[in-house]
C-alpha cells in the first residue's frame, strides 16, 4: 500500500509505500528519497537530489525504482515516470504523458502508471504497451498489482460508480465486480492474486472477493459512522486483513481460513503463496494458545433471521483487534510475525503492534523517521548520505537483492506508444541519455 501526501503542504514528505513483500517502505520527500527496513525499523538508504519526489515505487529491494517528481520544486515533471536505477544513481528510462501521474506500480516484469482517467500496462524490460484501460475518473490513483511471478494480475476502478475491473493476464479473462454503490476509497490484492478487498467512501464496510468468480466472500464492518479509508491490505496468507481510517484506528479482521480456500483452485498455486504459507503455518490461525481467530458479531444478529425490517448491520462481522491512537494518515502491513502489524504515518511515526490476542493491539515498538534538523544530525551514524548526482563526490549506491532485469534491457529505446486518447496522454517510453 502507498499514499501520495499534499503536493504544496509544508511537510517534507510527500509519499509513503511499501515494497512488494512488505519488507520495507520508500519515503519520498521534498529533497529526494529514503528507503527504511520494517523489521528491525533503521533506515537503510537516502538519496539526495534537488527537488521533490512524489511518488517512489520500489521494486522489491532491488537496485531499481520508479520515481515521479513532486512538492514545491519537482525535480522531474509530475507527468513523467522515471525508471531509476541507484547503482547507476541514473534514470535508464522513462514514460512520459500529457497528464499527471496518479500512481505507479512495479512488478519485474510490468509497470503500470495511472492517470486520472487511463491506466497504461508496459513490459519492463523494454517498455513495450501492453494494454490500455479506460477509467472512471480515478484521482487516488486506485490501483492493486499481483505480485507473484505466477499470475499476473491486476485490479482498478471499473467505468462504472463503485464497479472494480479485474484482469486475469495469464487466463486472458477480464471481469467486472459491482462491489459498491457508491465511489470507491480503496483496493487491494493479495499475494497471489485470488482475492480482492474493497471498501468504499462511505468506509463502513470492507468487502473481499474471490477474483476468478467474482463472488463475495466476507463483508467485514469497520463501524457506523462514515470514515476515510486510507488503506486496506492482507497478510501473505490471506486469513488476517487491515484497514486503516481517518478516525485514527487500524482494525484488523480474521477472514477465516477454511471460508477463504472454499474457492481455492480458481487460480494456478504459485511459489510466493506456498512459502508463505509455510512460513506462517498454523501460527496465522490462532496465537500461542492456537485458538482460532473469530470477529465479532452482534448478539442480535439472529434477531434479523426472526423479525423483517431489522437493520442489515446487526449480521455484520466487526474487527476482533484494533490498533488506536493514531494521529494522523496512515498505511499498514502485516509484520514478519504472523500476529503483527506495521503502522506508517505521514506524521513521520513507525509503529509495530502485536495483535496476539482479541482487542486493542499492544505496542511492540516505536519510532520516528521525519526528525528535526537537530535530530537527524544527532541520528545521523550507520548510513552514509548519497549526494545528487551533480554534486561532487556522488557514490551511488543501492538496497541490496538485485532480482530485477538486466538494466541494459530497461535502457533498451521502446517503441512509442499508439495516438494519444482526446483527454489522456499516451505514454512515450524512451532510453535516457
Amino acid at each position: 500500500m502507498s499514499m501520495t501526501l499534499s503536493r504544496d503542504g509544508s511537510n517534507e514528505l510527500l509519499y509513503l509505500g511499501f515494497n512488494q513483500d512488505h519488507g520495507c517502505f520508500a519515503c519520498g520527500m521534498d529533497n529526494g528519497f529514503r528507503i527504511y527496513n520494517c523489521e528491525p525499523f533503521k533506515e537503510t538508504f537516502r538519496r539526495a537530489m534537488k527537488g521533490g519526489i512524489g511518488i517512489v515505487e520500489m521494486l522489491f529491494r532491488c537496485n531499481l525504482l520508479a520515481l515521479v517528481g513532486g512538492g514545491r520544486n519537482p525535480k522531474f515533471p509530475p507527468n513523467i515516470v522515471k525508471i531509476w536505477d541507484d547503482h547507476q544513481n541514473r534514470a535508464i528510462g522513462e514514460l512520459m504523458f500529457r497528464s499527471e501521474v496518479k500512481a505507479v506500480k512495479l512488478r519485474r516484469d510490468r509497470v503500470v502508471v495511472v492517470l486520472l482517467h487511463k491506466i497504461y500496462v508496459y513490459r519492463f524490460s523494454d517498455l513495450k504497451l501492453l494494454d490500455q484501460i479506460s477509467t472512471l475518473k480515478n484521482p487516488k490513483g486506485l490501483i492493486a498489482l499481483c505480485p507473484d511471478a505466477s499470475n499476473v494480475v491486476l485490479a482498478c476502478p471499473g467505468v462504472t460508480k463503485g464497479n472494480v475491473r479485474v484482469e486475469l493476464y495469464d487466463m486472458r479473462k477480464s471481469s467486472i465486480i459491482p462491489a459498491h454503490e457508491s465511489e470507491l476509497a480503496q483496493i487491494a490484492l493479495n499475494l497471489d492474486g485470488t482475492r480482492l478487498a474493497t471498501a468504499s467512501d462511505k468506509g463502513t464496510l470492507i468487502r473481499v472477493f474471490d477474483t476468478h468468480t467474482g463472488d463475495i466472500l466476507k463483508e467485514l464492518r469497520r463501524g457506523m459512522d462514515r470514515a476515510v479509508i486510507h488503506c486496506v491490505t492482507f497478510n501473505k496468507t490471506s486469513d488476517f486483513l487491515a484497514c486503516s481510517s481517518d478516525k485514527g484506528t487500524v482494525h484488523i479482521f480474521a477472514l477465516g481460513d477454511k471460508n477463504a480456500q472454499a474457492s481455492q483452485g480458481t487460480l494456478p498455486q504459485n511459489s510466493a503463496g506456498a512459502d508463505a504459507a509455510a512460513q506462517q503455518g498454523s501460527a496465522a490461525e490462532g496465537g500461542e494458545d492456537g485458538a482460532a481467530a473469530t470477529n465479532n458479531k452482534s448478539n442480535f444478529a439472529f434477531v434479523r433471521r426472526l423479525l423483517p425490517g431489522i437493520p442489515k448491520y446487526v449480521e455484520s462481522e466487526w474487527s476482533f483487534a484494533q490498533v488506536r491512537g493514531l494521529e494522523s494518515t496512515t498505511i499498514c502491513a502485516f509484520g514478519q510475525d504472523p500476529r503483527t502489524l506495521i503502522v506508517v504515518s505521514a506524521d513521520g511515526s513507525y509503529l509495530l503492534s502485536s495483535f496476539a490476542e482479541p482487542g486493542e493491539c499492544e505496542r511492540v515498538s516505536y519510532a520516528r523517521f521525519i526528525r528535526s534538523a537537530e535530530e537527524e544530525e544527532a541520528d545521523d551514524m550507520g548510513f552514509q548520505r548519497q549526494p545528487d548526482a551533480g554534486t561532487p563526490g556522488a557514490a551511488p549506491a543501492a538496497p541490496a537483492e538485485n532480482t530485477a532485469p538486466p538494466a541494459a534491457q530497461v535502457a533498451a529505446t521502446a517503441p512509442p506508444a499508439p495516438p494519444a486518447t482526446d483527454e489522456e496522454a499516451t505514454a512515450g517510453a524512451q532510453a535516457a541519455n
